[in-house]
């Protein structure tokens, strides 16, 4: 299959590189494809003419959403309405990404595809309208993956690098930290989220719309911390802080955990989050040393 990848240079995008084994990939740089211009998207795709266009892409550091909206919508919306009318076009596959921030947190037990979206802030709101955007500009081609607390070896740029590696790195200088307890999620590995999407594209019996992708499990970003610091042994106290699913005034889900069940039925399925997350600090740390 001939695919067309934006954002190689991001976490999911390079672990989607790095994962392939049976398609042509053609990844075109920031400077060959804007996917804020329409003129670029359009002469990019219709002189690609690839089977399948995997968008990457996104604008999602959450606070930063709240005082540029306009860019938000831009780029998680707007752009994703175009790559999806221009796919369909030329009669390509279309996936692109959403998250579980399009939920508002009000459940318990994990969302499920079909769950009333119900976003709380900038980011989640851009997010759902791209969604809608991607499904009515390419009906029969589109499929949304929502997915949940990226971390890959490539880090975040928008971010400062992800997660993970944050917490790495706060060991170093600390020996107490305070992480929140209120927002429980699935954090997913780029890695294995990758190996999940190309599992989808290959599926001969998938249907287009929305689908989870997501680490098996649950947990609070307090007990994600802790694991990391158990599994590369650092004495690092956590200590659990409620901030009630705030930042400032913006609100973030307080439960936004999501269950794979399209996907499952398919027979694709991802490892749980506390493997995921062995494995990547097995790959990319040396586990027990004093990082």
């Amino acid at each position: 299959m001939k695919i067309l990848l934006i954002g190689k240079t991001g976490q999911l995008g390079g672990d989607i590189l790095r994962n392939n084994t049976n398609h042509e990939i053609s990844a075109p740089d920031h400077n060959e494809l804007d996917i804020r211009s329409l003129e670029s998207i359009n002469t990019t795709i219709e002189s690609c003419r690839p089977d399948a266009v995997i968008n990457t892409a996104a604008f999602h550091n959450v606070p930063l959403c709240e005082t540029e909206p306009a860019t938000a919508f831009l780029v998680n919306c707007v752009a994703v309405r175009d790559l999806a009318a221009a796919c369909n076009r030329v009669e390509a596959l279309f996936i692109t990404f959403s998250s579980d921030y399009v939920f508002g947190g009000e459940k318990r037990t994990p969302y499920l595809e079909d769950d009333k979206p119900a976003p709380l802030q900038i980011y989640g709101m851009s997010r759902l309208v791209g969604e809608h955007a991607a499904l009515s500009a390419a009906p029969c081609r589109a499929i949304v993956i929502r997915t949940c607390g990226l971390y890959g070896v490539l880090g975040a740029l928008s971010k400062g690098g992800n997660f993970v590696d944050k917490r790495i790195q706060d060991a170093k200088t600390q020996t107490t930290l305070e992480m929140g307890s209120d927002q429980i999620v699935s954090p997913t590995s780029t890695s294995d989220l990758s190996k999940a999407v190309l599992q989808l594209i290959e599926h001969s019996e998938k249907e287009m719309g929305i689908y989870h992708l997501a680490n098996e499990g649950q947990c609070s970003w307090y007990e994600f911390t802790k694991a990391i610091y158990e599994i590369m042994g650092l004495p690092v106290k956590v200590i659990p802080v409620n901030r009630g699913g705030k930042s400032g005034d913006m609100r973030r889900p307080l439960y936004s955990a999501l269950e794979n069940t399209k996907a499952r039925a398919l027979g694709i399925t991802l490892p749980s989050w506390r493997d995921a997350l062995e494995r990547y600090l097995q790959n990319k740390y040396t586990v027990g040393s004093n990082h």
